[in-house]
């Protein structure tokens, strides 16, 4: 895999910083908008630089949160409004476009 350059890293954390409240992306979503091969890049940037972003509203594909965040990033998304049924955040309703 070639390195992650500090542009691509940036532009990542423009398009996370972007999402409204109460709307969420997915890795692949955001990705896509970066113009990166994988959203497992994104996955990597969001662990290592991501405490100042709103890190909560990015999510995998399945709308399912990591298990070991489900709790904290679901209540978070809550209270902004997202929607939510039963443990993963309702994506067709929340979905934001980039």
């Amino acid at each position: 895999m070639a390195a992650t350059t500090d542009a691509q890293i940036e532009r990542v954390r423009e398009l996370v910083a972007s999402i409204p409240a109460g709307r969420v992306a997915t890795y692949g979503d955001i990705a896509d908008a970066a113009g990166l091969s994988s959203p497992r890049t994104v996955g990597w940037i969001m662990r290592t630089d991501s405490a100042d972003l709103p890190w909560h509203r990015v999510l995998p594909a399945s709308g399912k949160p990591a298990q070991h965040l489900a709790h904290r990033q679901l209540a978070r998304l809550a209270l902004e409004g997202t929607p939510i049924r039963g443990d993963r955040v309702d994506l067709a309703a929340a979905r934001h476009r980039f």
